[in-house]
């Protein structure tokens, strides 16, 4: 594994800083004040190719792999989470699941679309009383002549509202069999398809977040991605990637909390010297980047042998479960660094504090997590 930042992410990670510096940071407390989505930002990262950033130059996407794409989530999460969420929730999940596994005539028809930052898209698993039990999904899809019915409701969907297409898992065959839920494409505006009520959140909150709801929604045939029964199966494989760009998202967090933290801790005077100077805050700091080093040396990891072709399974989950785990001790510790202004919305730590959480929760708990590895090395 390379060690050293490559030509292609010091260009993303520099384009990203440049980007957000524009784009971003002057608009980011309105969109966390309001919870408005920026649905042209991501216009404009699609410009970018940061939309689809791992999607095949023949389908209109970078061409990168998980290694630029890690850089590019973090370096955009150092500046907003929420914008570095719902990028990685758009090509890891959406995007991601089309590209592994759809048609070569499903992958024309919409990747160039997603890639360009055109369709913004979105992604179906969780349910309102089927959360880490996803096996358990309710949402239905029944075969009716040429068209799949389906009825059934997700919840805490990623672009749920503004999504122009979807990937949605819905059971085709009993409650309970791993081999009887089904993957579906299904664009916005399909009757019987509506977005339901937007979340309030504690944090990420200029990532849109609500629920999609099914009436009797006709689906054809066509839009089946995969084999019928395949869908659980295909969405634990995207979850891996997944995972990978979770722990990317609590990288950058990490690293925009730690670096606001000592940049200030620098600034501060108390005792006529800066902060910095105690070792009460100094240990702080060093234990803070110690563990964001070791908790981006597991990502790269897991990336670097994603782009290898390799089984990442344990690699992702050990990435996204010590990741999210040191995001919010990190967050945690810049707050307590500035102190009461850290409680304030003048400085950016309460920020970091409240969108790192998701983190732990989003695409696999940290207990899911634990139970994913203890599977792997006890197997």
């Amino acid at each position: 594994m390379e060690l050293v930042a490559t030509e292609n992410q010091t260009m993303i990670a520099q384009m990203v800083r440049d980007f957000g510096a524009t784009h971003i940071k002057p608009f980011m407390r309105e969109w966390d004040d309001t919870q408005e989505f920026p649905v042209e930002v991501f216009h404009k990262l699609g410009e970018l190719g940061l939309m689809g950033v791992l999607v095949p130059q023949e389908y209109g996407g970078a061409g990168f792999g998980y290694t630029e794409y890690v850089t590019a989530i973090a370096e955009l999460s150092k500046i907003d989470p929420s914008i570095g969420l719902s990028m990685a929730a758009h090509n890891s999940l959406c995007t991601g699941h089309i590209l592994q596994h759809a048609s070569e005539e499903q992958k024309r028809k919409y990747l160039p679309k997603l890639a360009s930052g055109e369709w913004i898209g979105a992604w179906g698993l969780t349910e309102p009383n089927t959360g880490s039990d996803a096996g358990n999904m309710r949402t239905t899809a029944v075969l009716d002549g040429d068209h799949y019915v389906l009825n059934g409701a997700k919840n805490f969907i990623t672009h749920g509202k503004s999504g122009n297409v979807a990937v949605v898992i819905a059971r085709t065959g009993e409650v309970g069999d791993s081999h009887g839920m089904t993957a579906f494409i299904i664009e916005r505006g399909t009757p019987g398809f509506e977005a339901g009520r937007k979340e309030d959140k504690l944090g990420m909150r200029a990532s849109e977040t609500t629920e999609l709801i099914f009436t009797d929604c006709r689906v054809p045939k066509e839009n089946v991605i995969g084999k019928v029964g395949d869908g659980f199966v295909q969405a634990l494989k995207v979850l891996d990637g997944g995972r990978i760009s979770i722990a990317a998202l609590s990288l950058g967090i990490a690293q925009g909390a730690y670096e606001a933290a000592l940049q200030y801790s620098k600034e501060r005077q108390q005792f006529n010297q800066p902060i910095s100077n105690f070792q009460g805050i100094s240990f702080k700091l060093a234990d803070m980047a110690t563990e964001i080093e070791a908790a981006s040396l597991l990502t790269y990891r897991a990336a670097d042998m994603k782009d290898q072709g390799l089984s990442v399974n344990r690699e992702s989950a050990m990435a996204k479960l010590y990741a999210s785990e040191v995001c919010v001790r990190v967050s945690n510790e810049a707050v307590q660094i500035f102190g009461g202004y850290g409680y304030t919305k003048d400085y950016p730590a309460e920020k970091f504090y409240r969108d790192s959480k998701l983190c732990t929760i989003g695409e696999g708990t940290s207990e899911i997590q634990k139970l994913v590895i203890a599977r792997t090395i006890l197997k």
